[in-house]
């Protein structure tokens, strides 16, 4: 991470944002790709130059949202049974049917806490397409997602002081509690789901006798 920390600290600051972008682009092409380190570290050396934590916000959202709608595309061009077999270790074909059977159900709400979710939120915009959750729809309940994470990971570089070691602890423990609160979330409104669902499914049985 010093290696990487060094060569952001050579960008001026047009680059500097345009490494940004690249990053958060990438994130939702190539998940490995650490990204939320490389904007964290990109905002801790623009807090320390001309930059502002507006503009690295800027810049994130800006390649995020690009990436992520790439992707719905791809989800949309190709569907749900290519993604499974294209991309196997991030929808496993046993999977595939649980992500949409909960999209269908919950919609944006699915998106929007699913984006939270490190493990799998690399795979909601292109399943978001596949499913044919409308574009401008997905794209709003991404950006509120990636809107909040990516301000807090900004807010955090911004405010590390000068030790770039205790920044890469603090969003690493920061994503820790937004994944576990997200975790949370998604599992009360499941059971919110659940028991709509048993109560609808109890009136029409009701009804029909």
């Amino acid at each position: 991470m010093r290696e990487l920390l060094d060569w952001l600290s050579t960008l001026p600051d047009p680059l500097l944002y345009g490494a940004i972008v690249l990053a958060a682009f990438a994130e939702n092409v190539f998940p490995p790709l650490p990204a939320d380190t490389v904007i964290a570290l990109g905002a801790f050396v623009a807090a320390r130059g001309n930059g502002t934590a507006l503009g690295v916000w800027a810049a994130t959202m800006v390649g995020n949202i690009g990436g992520a709608m790439f992707m719905y595309w791809i989800g949309h061009r190709f569907g749900l049974p290519w993604l499974s077999r294209r991309f196997p270790a991030l929808l496993p074909a046993d999977a595939s049917e649980r992500f949409a059977e909960r999209f269908k159900a919950q919609g944006m709400l699915a998106v929007v806490v699913s984006r939270f979710l490190p493990a799998i939120r690399a795979v909601v915009p292109p399943v978001a397409g596949a499913l044919a959750i409308g574009a401008v729809r997905a794209g709003i309940a991404m950006t509120l997602a990636s809107g909040a994470w990516y301000g807090i990971v900004c807010l955090l570089a911004f405010r590390a002081g000068e030790n770039a070691d205790t920044l890469l602890a603090s969003v690493a423990g920061q994503q820790r509690l937004i994944g576990g609160i997200a975790v949370g979330v998604a599992l009360v409104l499941l059971l919110v789901w659940w028991v709509w669902r048993r109560r609808r499914q109890a009136v029409a049985d009701g009804g029909g006798r």
